[in-house]
């Protein structure tokens, strides 16, 4: 089965200049619920000056449904962010380093070394305090100042987040940069490296527009956890041309032309769509919100 993860009301949401009130973010994740949808990227504890859209974390998890078949996750970045996490009762924390120091400079000025220093504690203290950890690494598949970024030091990061306790891994494709066969390959390693036990989890967007190939080549080497984000809101602030995530809906309905099982209501996603589509007021770029469900579908 595939599981989808979805990071509309964070990742989707940091990079809209319309800033959403607490109460609509929970009803957006209600609905996703009520789609199928059982893991939500649902918040960022990141500092609320730098990024105005996540900064009511805290009230959107006092509003949403608890329920035991859904998992919440929360973004962290840094120590104060860990120690705003374990106030709530967020489920799952994604800690998140890029793995280029010139966009890890430019988004929370640290080198990788110095971001691997100080969130390897961080990682160790959230495992201790009974959360899962994903780690999260960013500029996986190329940073978009330095251009190549060596599997090597990819793979470097992973083995530190690994050993401090993350529970899972995602290689995230912060710019839109990758490509199927990089995808294969990339993934392809990381399983000769750490063996096919390892949870790993893809992230795209789809700046370039091969957001669902390159989920295609990942589905093609192995993985089973892909990110996805409703309509195909997203990008990341600091990012050059930042360009929104895969899209939820049409990445669910190329999994069902395949017939394989991601647990979701297709009908429901879009009518989900839709409704976000009003709330921004603007066109999303989802391709299934245009086209409609095929009629032998």
């Amino acid at each position: 089965m595939i599981e989808v993860c979805e990071v509309g009301p964070r990742d989707g949401l940091q990079n809209e200049a319309t800033l959403l009130s607490a109460q609509t973010k929970a009803d957006m994740i209600a609905r996703l619920i009520d789609s199928g949808i059982r893991y939500i990227e649902a918040v960022s504890f990141v500092n609320p000056r730098v990024v105005p859209q996540m900064a009511d974390a805290e009230v959107v998890l006092s509003l949403l449904p608890k329920r035991k078949d859904v998992r919440y996750a929360g973004l962290v970045l840094s120590r104060s962010g860990l120690e705003r996490a374990l106030q709530t009762d967020v489920d799952v924390l994604h800690v998140v380093t890029t793995t280029s120091d010139t966009f890890n400079q430019r988004n929370v000025k640290r080198t990788v070394e110095q971001a691997v220093a100080e969130l390897t504690p961080v990682i160790q203290e959230g495992r201790q305090s009974g959360k899962d950890v994903v780690g999260v690494l960013g500029t996986a598949f190329g940073c978009p100042f330095e251009g190549d970024v060596p599997l090597a030091t990819v793979t470097r990061v992973a083995e530190r987040f690994l050993q401090a306790g993350c529970t899972a891994l995602t290689l995230a494709d912060t710019t839109g940069m990758a490509n199927p066969l990089q995808v294969q390959q990339i993934v392809g390693a990381f399983s000769t490296a750490f063996g096919s036990s390892l949870s790993l989890g893809l992230h795209f967007h789809n700046t370039r527009g091969l957001g669902l190939a390159n989920v295609l080549a990942g589905y093609q080497a192995g993985v089973r956890r892909f990110d996805a984000s409703l309509g195909g809101l997203g990008g990341c602030p600091f990012a050059p041309k930042a360009v929104g995530n895969v899209c939820t809906e049409d990445m669910v309905n190329m999994f069902c032309g395949m017939n394989l099982d991601t647990g979701t209501n297709l009908p429901k996603l879009l009518e989900t769509a839709a409704w976000m589509e009003r709330i921004i007021g603007r066109p999303l770029d989802g391709m299934m919100l245009k086209a409609g469900i095929q009629k032998n579908r």
